[in-house]
This record gives C-alpha cells, sequence and structure tokens, in this order.
C-alpha cells in the first residue's frame, strides 16, 4: 500500500481539513508548505472569491494543494468548472455526490477525493471514479455522520479497493499510527490545526478550544437531519433544546444564520458556532503548523516502533 505522501506527493500523509471559513488561500499555502496537503474550502466563499484564493495560494507555494467543495453549496457547478480552468490539483468533496463532475474532472487531469460517511458511498463512488476517499468518523467537528471512525474505516478499506484516508478524532501521532493500523493510507486532520499560530480563527475561538475538555463537543441537528458537531456554548444549548421542543428547520436555520462567521471572526463564543471536533481536549497550546505536522509524524513513527518491539 502506498502511503498517501507518496500519492500526492507532499512530506507528510495528511490533509488539512477543508473548513468553511477558515480553509483560506493562505492557510492552504501555509500547510502545504509545512508538508501536508492544503485545502482551500469553498464553504462561505462565491466563485469570484474562490479564484482569488486559488491565486492567494499558488503565490505563497509552489506545493500541490487542493480545493474542497461542499456540493450542496448553490455555486458548486461554478466551483467544479473553476477547478478545472484554474487547473488545481486535488479536489475533496462533501454533502453529496460528485458524480455528474467527475468526467471532466478526470480528463483534466485531477486527484478526486469524496468524503464519505459510510461504506455504501464508497463503493459507490469508487464506480463512478474517485481516486481515493476520505472515511470520516462522527467524531470529527462541523458536519458529521454516525459512525465512529474506528469502525467506518476498516468497513470503508474493505469496501473498496482505492486508497482510503481517516478523518475525525485525529491529533496525534498515537491516532495516526491507530489509522494506519486501521488500513488507511494517511488521515485528513482539523481540529488539531485550529489551534496554530497560522490558523486565520478569532483568538478567543482558540482560547475556547485550548479550555476544552473532550466532552465539551455537541451534535445540533441530528433531529433535523444536519447534525454538527461544535464546541457546547449558550447557542448550542439553546439551540438543542429548540430541537428538542419540535422546532422546524426554517426556525432552526434562522437561529444559527451567520453563526460560524461570528465565531471565526468576531470571537463570540457565546453565540458563535465553534465547530470542533472531540480531539479538542487534545489542544494545549497554540503552535506553528510545521510543528503540528513534525511532532504528529514523529510521534507515529516512535507509536509504531513501540508496537514492533511486542510483536
Amino acid at each position: 500500500m502506498k502511503l498517501l505522501n507518496e500519492l500526492l506527493g507532499i512530506r507528510y500523509p495528511v490533509i488539512q481539513g477543508g473548513m468553511a471559513n477558515i480553509a483560506t488561500g493562505e492557510f492552504a499555502a501555509t500547510c502545504s508548505n509545512a508538508g501536508a496537503l492544503g485545502i482551500i474550502g469553498t464553504g462561505g466563499m462565491d466563485a469570484s472569491r474562490l479564484v482569488e484564493h486559488i491565486h492567494r495560494c499558488r503565490a505563497l507555494t509552489d506545493k500541490p494543494f487542493g480545493v474542497n467543495i461542499m456540493l450542496m453549496h448553490p455555486e458548486a457547478d461554478e466551483f467544479a468548472r473553476i477547478v478545472v480552468e484554474k487547473k488545481v490539483p486535488v479536489v475533496t468533496t462533501g454533502a453529496g455526490n460528485p458524480g455528474k463532475y467527475m468526467a471532466a474532472w478526470k480528463a483534466a487531469g485531477i486527484f478526486v477525493i469524496p468524503v464519505v460517511a459510510a461504506p455504501i458511498l464508497a463503493k459507490h463512488l469508487e464506480r463512478a471514479g474517485a481516486d481515493a476517499v476520505i472515511a470520516e468518523g462522527t467524531e470529527s467537528g462541523g458536519h458529521v455522520g454516525e459512525m465512529t471512525t474506528m469502525a467506518l474505516v476498516p468497513q470503508v478499506c474493505d469496501a473498496v479497493s482505492i486508497p482510503v484516508i481517516a478523518a475525525g478524532g485525529i491529533a496525534d501521532g498515537r491516532q495516526l499510527a491507530a489509522a494506519f493500523a486501521l488500513g488507511a493510507c494517511g488521515v485528513q486532520v482539523g481540529t488539531c490545526l485550529l489551534t496554530s499560530t497560522e490558523c486565520p480563527i478569532h483568538e478567543s475561538y482558540k482560547t475556547a478550544l485550548l479550555k476544552a475538555k473532550g466532552s465539551d463537543t455537541v451534535v445540533t441537528g441530528r433531529i433535523s437531519g444536519t447534525p454538527v458537531r461544535v464546541l457546547k456554548n449558550r447557542m448550542s444549548r439553546e439551540y438543542v433544546r429548540m430541537e428538542k421542543a419540535g422546532a422546524d428547520k426554517m426556525e432552526l436555520e434562522h437561529f444559527t444564520l451567520g453563526s460560524l462567521r461570528r465565531a471565526v471572526f468576531d470571537g463570540d463564543t457565546d453565540e458563535g458556532s465553534l465547530m470542533a471536533g472531540q480531539t479538542c481536549g487534545q489542544l494545549h497550546a497554540v503552535r506553528p503548523v510545521a510543528e503540528i505536522l513534525e511532532e504528529l509524524s514523529r510521534d507515529a513513527a516512535a507509536c509504531i516502533a513501540g508496537l514492533n518491539r511486542l510483536c
């Protein structure tokens, strides 16, 4: 099995998650320069801003990078065209099926990696032409599925013959080593990069993450069918209360309108949507991206070496 870094021509077998309003062209370039695959997230962007961020990323790195397209976005068709026009080397997708774009992306030589939350979707996307899949467990921040990473990754690995990247609940070398043991060729990480020096979220958001314990997240939207994992705060508690009381989807969407931007840009830790995974309890300091990635790789190698001595 080839590791993800060998497949993509990067230093570490790590993809930076395409987090909405956070994964800018600058941040993607920083992550690529540090050895991961940096990803520009289209959530919160329009077509002109995506083009701008692709140009910014290319101006700041000569390393591979990618674009994440949330397929429910109203401009997804335009994003799909732009990544071809701008010769983006890698595309990851979420919140839908990218099948209708696959032929154009493959003709352009794009390496396509959809995010999946169930083995059956992974099998379907392999048939559609995906080069790899990201199996993302419910431990992750933001939009989540039901299966845990520990259960999901090996089942996806058994279901497909293309490479599988593990995501959800991965923040240190032990978890990277575990992902390899489950059959993954690499990992996608997000939460552990939120407290990086270069991450463009508000300092109050970073402080909230550093204070959080692993039990300090909650999934909103499970009842309404739009599950999102965030830190517990006034907004998330009220959302869950309204949801359990029977509020309809329109009421809930209005309640959270603009909440992610309030968290990211304004640092509103009471009413903002502080998206974070369960690894928030492993965050203890603000550090450079390069240091986070180097430690992740070094500690995984040490963990694997220790396990080999037991065999």
